[in-house]
């Protein structure tokens, strides 16, 4: 169990560090654009959540977990959310970031999964948080973890989009 756990581990922070690197690339980029950032003070919480989240489900599943009998069932969500993760990345191009970066005068995506559901990375994150610890049969670290990133993201994060949103619609329609 533990080889397989190491083996996805190191997958995951492979990706975040790619992921981390496209996210200050946009961002440079977006900035240099006009963007404006909003929810910067609340950026530092999915950090605490994402790295907590790492620790925890590799620390529960080294220690009582063992791998599910259903792991397949997981793998496969986890795969499917990571094809969901990167359809949204490749549909976003420049605009995809970790942040909240609004370019003025700029419309929202409406292509790729954007045309189906509105936070569609926001769901293959959320997919990818309750099955990679299932996977090891890290039952608490799935559901505390799904919880607090809901929280996250239900109550700071997409409220923060929205206003960030409506703030710069105000702004261009004054300018209009």
């Amino acid at each position: 169990m533990v080889g397989w756990c190491s083996c996805l581990a190191i997958v995951i922070i492979c990706q975040r560090m790619v992921e981390l690197y496209i996210a200050r690339k946009n961002r440079s980029w977006s900035l240099a654009a006009g963007a404006r950032e909003f929810g910067a003070r609340h950026y530092p919480l999915f950090f605490i959540v994402h790295i907590g989240w790492f620790i925890s489900w590799i620390t529960e599943s080294c220690l009582w977990g063992a791998v599910s009998a259903y792991w397949y069932i997981w793998l496969s969500l986890f795969i499917m959310a990571q094809g969901l993760r990167y359809w949204c990345m490749v549909s976003l191009g420049r605009h995809w970031n970790t942040r909240i970066l609004v370019i003025p005068g700029e419309f929202a995506v409406c292509k790729g999964p954007y045309r189906f559901i509105a936070h569609p990375n926001y769901a293959a994150v959320a997919f990818e948080i309750f099955c990679v610890p299932l996977i090891f049969g890290a039952v608490i670290t799935a559901t505390i973890v799904t919880f607090l990133n809901a929280i996250l993201i239900l109550g700071i994060r997409l409220p923060a989009e929205r206003n960030a949103l409506r703030l710069l619609k105000q702004e261009h329609s004054v300018y209009d």
